[in-house]
């Protein structure tokens, strides 16, 4: 069994129950829920409109990381999302609003680099809305493949984004 950090976000709808809702169908679907944080309301990240509820969930998988990001887009599709992020013309991420959005945060200490999936999510130490429920999960703990704790990563985050 594998340990995955995986984070939820919706802005859309009666967000609390797309949370309840997407938990509950990870449960069933990718593994057992061993803790989850609290949840938070943050603005929007890469674009404004209304603002998200968040929340990180921990779990045992015996799921591979390719099957489990298969679970959790089936998941997000069975949900009612759409819309998947897009590129500009330069490149840039195009956000929209969501349902639900799920993304795998960290799979067990796996350092992950496919087409499809990056592993850890890129954005970890970019990400508030990430870094402080983290904090509140592993403390000051440095959890492979990071060589920093959170709390230490919380500390140097650019908050102008």
């Amino acid at each position: 069994m594998k340990r995955v950090v995986i984070s939820l976000g919706s802005n859309m709808s009666d967000r609390e129950k797309n949370l309840s809702d997407c938990t509950a169908l990870l449960q069933k679907q990718a593994g057992e829920l061993i803790q989850c944080s609290q949840i938070r309301e943050t603005p929007s990240w890469g674009f404004t409109t209304r603002h998200f509820l968040n929340q990180l969930l921990v779990l045992q998988t015996d799921l591979s990381p390719e099957a489990l990001l298969d679970v959790t887009q089936s998941i997000e599709r069975q949900m009612g999302r759409m819309e998947k992020t897009e590129l500009d013309e330069q490149g840039h991420p195009v956000y929209h609003d969501r349902v639900i959005d799920i993304d795998i945060l960290l799979y067990d200490d796996c350092q992950i680099d496919t087409e499809r999936l990056v592993v850890p999510h890129p954005h970890i130490a970019e990400r508030k809305f990430v870094l402080e429920p983290l904090c509140d999960l592993f403390g000051d703990c440095i959890v492979p493949p990071f060589t920093r704790s959170f709390h230490q990563m919380l500390e140097n985050i650019d908050t102008t984004n």
